[in-house]
């Protein structure tokens, strides 16, 4: 059965390569503390403000 596993990390200007890299550990961490076997896709999404802006990100985690 596929699941799925949703993250989110906001993005502050001139912080987004540590937050990438916190937003990595943490679906990493998911990952082994769930003991995912198989992952089918993980899947990335921007969130943008009303001028356009990216102001975070929306990771998404499908697995068995």
């Amino acid at each position: 059965m596929t699941k799925v596993k949703t993250f989110a990390s906001p993005l502050k200007i001139f912080q987004v390569k540590k937050e990438l890299e916190d937003l990595d550990a943490m679906v990493n961490r998911f990952i082994e503390e769930n003991n995912v076997q198989k992952v089918v896709s993980v899947s990335d999404a921007c969130t943008t403000d009303d001028t356009g802006a990216s102001i975070g990100l929306i990771r998404v985690l499908a697995y068995e």
